[in-house]
Order: C-alpha cells, then structure tokens, then sequence
C-alpha cells in the first residue's frame, strides 16, 4: 500500500545526497557510499537518481564538480587552478582542463582571465557597489514587515569592524552559530519566479504553520550564471527549533555555524543580482577570504522591512568565507 508520505520522504533523501555531494567534491563519491546517503539499495539507487533527478549519477556529479570549480575560479583568483582542480575531485589539472573546455568552452584560466576583466570593468563603472549582480532573494512576502523586536541571536558579530576593500563595500564579518530550518524548494530560473514562489507557496504554508513572525532564510544553491536555469535550487525556509515537525511539503535542515561575511541590503527585488555580484566578484577577492563548501543565504531577521508600495525590502546577504 502506498503511504501518504512516501513523497517527501523520497525528496528528503534525494536532498540528503545532493547535500553531502555538494560537501564532498573533493572525495571519491562511488555509487555504494551515495546509495548509503539515500538509504536505498545500490542495485536500484542508479535508476531511482536518473528517474528524480533527470539526470545520471555520473552526469551529475561531473557537472556539479565542473560548476563549483567555475564559482571557485571567479571567487579565488589566487589559487592554483591545480589546486582547484583538486578540490572538487579532479586528480590532475589535464583532466580538469579538458572537462573544463568541454563544459565551458575555455579552459581554466581563460574562463578566470574573463571574470577578473568583467570585474575590472564593472568596477570602472560608475555604479554604487551595493547593489550586487547574481543570486536573486526576494522574501518579500506578505509577512515582512517592520517588527520591534530582532532576532540576532545566530548573527552575532566577530569584529564590529567591517572589511573594506577596492570594492567599496562596508561588509562584517559575523559568527553564526548552526540554525535549524523548515524550508521549501524552488527548481527553476532566479528572478520573478522565486519572489512569486514566496508569495504563493511559502507565505501560505508559513501562515498554515504559525512561522510568519520567526527569522527567513533565502538559500541559493547554484549560480544562474554557470548552471542552466532550469536546474538552479532555491530553498525558501523559516528557522524552527530543532524538534520541530516539518509537514506541509516542508522538509527540515541545519545551516552550518562559522565564520561568515555579510553585507546589509536594503533594495528592490531586482537588485539583488548586482548586490550578490559586488559581494562575490568586487569584495571578496580582494579580501583574503575564500568560500567554502557551506551555502550561501539571504538572511530575514523578525526586524527585517518590506516596502509593498516600493518593494523595497532589507536582509543581511551572507556568505561563509574561511582563510585564503
């Protein structure tokens, strides 16, 4: 007999292996370890991947190793592209290098070469540098408002000096501690249609769940401008406590705690893309600080605002950075 909740459970684990792929890219990920992850049998695992994720085990891996390394290129314009090549699991920068041209059209560092000129000559714009150019946010949803009280307690400040940089930007480097999160997934383009995936799918079930007053989290998982739209992840989330059951076509995780820069936004939906890019081609390489494997999120704190005559809303953009 089917069970009801036979779905989500499906989903949850197939999160659970796109989760601990993203984390390990530097590893050997065989099909026994991954069908492991998933709970299934390694016999059937290869199929039911191909049947969920339109894609094969093999095909996938090679593309999530191949963009990561694209974001890592663009990010660290210091690191060897060898060791690049060596952190999402490429046992020589030959092979790399031809996986690299056959996916992007240009090797390595002629991929890196064009981000550092499409840096320098977004930087000779005259342009204000808080408006950044990637990842489009959007909890702008019927629920944020302007609140009196904050919900601080996972962003607590390092330094209460900012890093500033050529770029400009006044960025802090914060410590959060893990966070437990309710959240909803988005497959598809960024821009407009994430913004209505708030509208219409989050802000329901939020209010189904009494989670319109608690801190929202906007999680992009890819880069729109390496991975094909239609394969971009968003997770639209509101931050539970650990024991909380997520129903609903809700399904529950844990962002990482650590070192993480953040820059405050207060802007329009549409401006979110240049604000994401100003934090990740302006500031971050001149900072000192690369990424690493945690995602990177918009944060929406109970004091955040939303403007529903200008559209104007605010949220901290943050992204988790160690030493170079």
């Amino acid at each position: 007999m089917d069970s009801p909740n036979s779905r989500p459970e499906y989903e949850r684990r197939f999160h659970r292996v796109q989760a601990h792929i993203d984390l390990h890219l530097d590893e050997a990920l065989d099909l026994n370890t991954l069908a492991g992850v998933a709970h299934f049998s390694p016999f059937h695992f290869h199929r039911l991947f191909l049947a969920w994720m339109g894609e094969t085990l093999g095909d996938y891996l090679r593309r999530r190793r191949l963009e990561v390394a694209a974001m890592r290129l663009a990010a660290q314009p210091r690191t060897p592209v060898l060791n690049v090549a060596l952190s999402v699991g490429f046992g020589s920068a030959e092979a790399f290098a031809r996986a690299f041209k056959t996916r992007f059209g240009h090797s390595p560092s002629a991929w890196r070469a064009q981000q550092i000129e499409m840096r320098r000559m977004a930087m000779g714009k005259d342009s204000k540098p808080g408006q950044v150019n990637r990842k489009p946010g959007q909890a702008d949803i019927a629920g944020s408002s302007d609140h009196s009280a904050s919900s601080t307690r996972n962003l607590e400040p390092s330094m209460n000096t900012a890093r500033n940089t050529q770029s400009g930007l006044n960025v802090k480097i914060i410590d959060r501690q893990p966070t437990t999160v309710a959240y909803l997934r988005y497959t598809g383009p960024y821009g407009a249609p994430v913004n209505q995936f708030w509208q219409t799918v989050y802000y329901p079930w939020a209010a189904t769940h009494n989670l319109l007053q608690v801190a929202r989290y906007g999680i992009s998982h890819d880069d729109p401008g390496i991975t094909a739209p239609q394969a971009c992840r968003y997770d639209a989330c509101a931050e539970v406590p650990a024991d909380f059951v997520a129903t609903g076509g809700a399904l529950k995780t844990v962002i990482p705690g650590g070192k993480y820069a953040a820059l405050a936004f207060k802007g329009r939906g549409d401006q979110f893309v240049d604000a994401w890019a100003a934090l990740l081609r302006d500031w971050l390489p001149d900072s000192g600080l690369q990424l690493d494997a945690r995602p990177s999120f918009e944060y929406y704190g109970v004091d955040s605002s939303y403007d529903p005559k200008t559209g104007v809303m605010s949220c901290d953009i943050c992204i988790p950075v160690v030493p170079l």
